[in-house]
Parts: C-alpha cells; sequence; structure tokens
C-alpha cells in the first residue's frame, strides 16, 4: 500500500470514489483515506435515483450541472460494468413527480417554464393528466391529480455502483485505507502531511476532501468554513413483487429486486439518524394518497439516514484559499452526480484544459454582506 500520490482523497464513499476515478484514470496516483462502519454513510442509506427534475429550480447553474451528469450516466455506468463484471441495475427511461394538490401542481409548472427559460429551453420535462398518468402507471389512484415527467431521471442499486467503484479504482492502483479518521495536517513546499489518529502518515501533493457529514470537523483543519449539517430522510421497503411499477417517482420506486421503496421526508434532527413510527406513518399515508393499492402490501423493514446538506442545498466545490492544492466537495446528490463528478470535476481537480468554470459552487457564496 502506497503512503504518497499526487492526491490524496478524504472520503470513500460514491462520491470519493467517483472523484479518484476520475484521477485514475488521467494516469494520477490516489489514496483513499477512509472511515469506519459507525460512520454517517449516505452512500450505503440513500433512495437510489439518478434525478434531474426539481434540482435548481433558482438555481439555473446547478440544473444544467445535474441535466449533463444524467446525460453522462449511461456509458458511466457502461464502462464501471464492462471493466469490473459487476451488474450495476441503471433504469433511466424516465421518471415522475405526482401531485394531490391542485395549487403545488400550477406552481411547479411555473416554476418548471421560468427554468426552462433560463437554460435556453433545454429542459425536457413534460406535465401529465390524472388521465395520462393513470394509463402510464397502472398502480397509479387515489387524489393523484397529475404528474411532472422529466426523460433522463431513473433510479439505480447504490450497492452495486459503490461495489463497482471501489473495484475498478482498485485495478487501477487505489490504495484504500479503512478505518481511518485524519487527526492532523500540515502542508509544506506545497505537500500536504496527513496523520490520522492510528499513525497512518500519508504524503500527497493535492488533498480533496470530501468525507461528506464528516467533513463538518475536517473542513477547519483545511481552512475550510464547513457548513455543512444533516437532514434526516426515512425509507420504507415493502415486500418483493413482481414488477408494478414502470418508473420511479421522486418518492416511490420498485428496485431492482422487486421491493417498492418509499421515501418522503426531509428532518432537521441533527445527527439522528433513527426511523421513528410517527414519521413512517406519514410516509405511509402519502404514498397511499398516490397509489392505494400500496395499503395491501407488507412492510419488510425501515431505515433512516441523513443527507449532506450546504445552506442553501447546493453542492460545495472550494479550493483553500490557506492551503491551495486542499478541495472541499460536498453535496447531497451523490448518486446523481457521480458522472459528471468523475469527469468534469476530477478535471478541475487536476487543473485539466477541459474543466468547466464552477464558481457558483464555491463556498464564496457563503460569504456575509
Amino acid at each position: 500500500m502506497k503512503t504518497e500520490a499526487d492526491f490524496a482523497i478524504i472520503g470513500g464513499g460514491i462520491v470519493g470514489l467517483s472523484i479518484a476515478y476520475g484521477i485514475l484514470q488521467q494516469g494520477y496516483s490516489v489514496i483513499c483515506i477512509d472511515g469506519t462502519d459507525t460512520d454517517f454513510r449516505a452512500s450505503r442509506g440513500n433512495f437510489g435515483l439518478v434525478w434531474v427534475q426539481g434540482k435548481g429550480i433558482t438555481a439555473p447553474s446547478y440544473a444544467r450541472w445535474t441535466q449533463e451528469s444524467a446525460r453522462l450516466y449511461p456509458d458511466f455506468v457502461a464502462r464501471l460494468s464492462d471493466h469490473t463484471g459487476v451488474n450495476v441495475s441503471l433504469s433511466q427511461m424516465g421518471g415522475y413527480e405526482y401531485f394531490t394538490d391542485q395549487n403545488i401542481f400550477n406552481q411547479r409548472i411555473a416554476e418548471y417554464e421560468h427554468l426552462k427559460h433560463a437554460l435556453g429551453g433545454d429542459y425536457p420535462y413534460q406535465i401529465l393528466s390524472s388521465d395520462e398518468i393513470r394509463a402510464a402507471e397502472p398502480m397509479v389512484g387515489g387524489q393523484t391529480i397529475g404528474a411532472s415527467y422529466y426523460p433522463y431521471d431513473g433510479h439505480i442499486n447504490p450497492l452495486q455502483l459503490l461495489k463497482a467503484l471501489a473495484e475498478i479504482c482498485q485495478k487501477m492502483g487505489l490504495s484504500h485505507y479503512l478505518g481511518q479518521i485524519v487527526d492532523n495536517v500540515t502542508q509544506q513546499k506545497g505537500s500536504f502531511r496527513l496523520v490520522s489518529k492510528k499513525g497512518l502518515t500519508i504524503s500527497a501533493n493535492k488533498v480533496v476532501l470530501c468525507a461528506g457529514l464528516g467533513a463538518k470537523k475536517l473542513a477547519p483543519l483545511f481552512g475550510f468554513k464547513g457548513l455543512i449539517s444533516p437532514q434526516r430522510g426515512q425509507v420504507l421497503v415493502t415486500e418483493k413483487l413482481p414488477p408494478v411499477i414502470n418508473r420511479p417517482s421522486v418518492t416511490i420506486r420498485q428496485v431492482n429486486e422487486g421491493a417498492i421503496q418509499i421515501g418522503d421526508s426531509n428532518e432537521e434532527v441533527g445527527f439522528n439518524d433513527n426511523e421513528t413510527n410517527a414519521q413512517m406513518s406519514i410516509i405511509a399515508s402519502n404514498a397511499i394518497k398516490v397509489m392505494p393499492m400500496l395499503g395491501q402490501l407488507r412492510l419488510v423493514r425501515a431505515w433512516g439516514a441523513l443527507r449532506v446538506m450546504s445552506p442553501d442545498g447546493l453542492p460545495v466545490y472550494h479550493q483553500s484559499a490557506s492551503m491551495p492544492g486542499a478541495y472541499l466537495v460536498t453535496c447531497h446528490s451523490g448518486i446523481t452526480l457521480a458522472a459528471i463528478h468523475a469527469t468534469q470535476l476530477s478535471q478541475w481537480l487536476i487543473g485539466g484544459p477541459k474543466s468547466q468554470d464552477i464558481s457558483s459552487f464555491s463556498e464564496d457564496r457563503f460569504n456575509a454582506t
């Protein structure tokens, strides 16, 4: 295992490994310093969506960034599967957001029209009436008055994606240290020295901090603000069924193994990732309003997990002013953005000529005016 590399990446989830994959493809050496299984790991607790609609309604740069990643996704997953043999179950045939309130439905249509104009017309959403969505999805009924549809939306098995990324990175020479927590950071003559609580010492020319909620404590070591907070989401899982849902929605999807997952909560409860009966009841009730037949299914498990949220909900990509060569990467859409993190963002990190301007995602946007 190496202890010196061009890049040290702190965090071995989907965000960290997507970036590692992109950097390794450019011929650079990479070391990944990963935490423990008791850490809050969004890569293992998320809803598994590759999702565009609803993202960046008031921030067109984020909508454009998300849309580009979704368009890159099929080739991204194909490369992973071809090189690892891992069947990453991606279904990207479009997805829905269901509506049961006419005022909210009307507001969303107005928001999408405004966003489409801001993107120069490149936002190919569609609006489906109650009859149209019920014809497309036989499970839909109840109080559903319509839906929005976006053609690049879809879903994936996040554990398969994580496995494929880990395998391809290791095949390309990644040194991956598990169970390590960085405790001390110094920089001398352009080189970083990272020391973990267990005494592991790593030297690297550049450092990328993408440790999810762990970055809240680690960010100040590199001169970042680290304005990151947890937001809990809970997920219900039904018994396995034959295919009954054709496309996923933002709150209901049938996974590749057959179970139906239902997730519909945004809770500000600090670092508490427990599931609660009260919230699970609300989630189930909302889902039954859209698909009444869900009320006849048996729930087999549930979990709570924590999203990684910035103050405005957008990603943060920032190079430290006090420690040049140290970068903060954090977002709550690590699944959706994996494809663009492995391409455009990795280009930015290596200073490549093809990198895009992502200054709108800098920490500087949080400066007091």
